[in-house]
């Protein structure tokens, strides 16, 4: 599975490291700034949980 953060959409909320702490990271203001990246074997539903998370629906999931 694939996810792309659109980190001009990201407002800070920190939503999808709450819910998934070992998929995402935010920066020390809240921000999540990873861009494009894949996750882990055995992480995709963490990794669907924090993208739901997020109000401003600026994690996409792909595979």
């Amino acid at each position: 599975m694939r996810i792309s953060v659109d980190r001009e959409r990201c407002q800070g909320h920190s939503m999808c490291i709450v819910l998934a702490p070992d998929v995402y990271s935010v920066t020390d203001e809240g921000y999540n700034e990873q861009g494009d990246f894949d996750v882990a074997p055995g992480q995709e539903d963490r990794a669907r949980r924090g993208a739901g998370a997020c109000p401003e629906r600026a994690i996409t999931l792909a595979g």
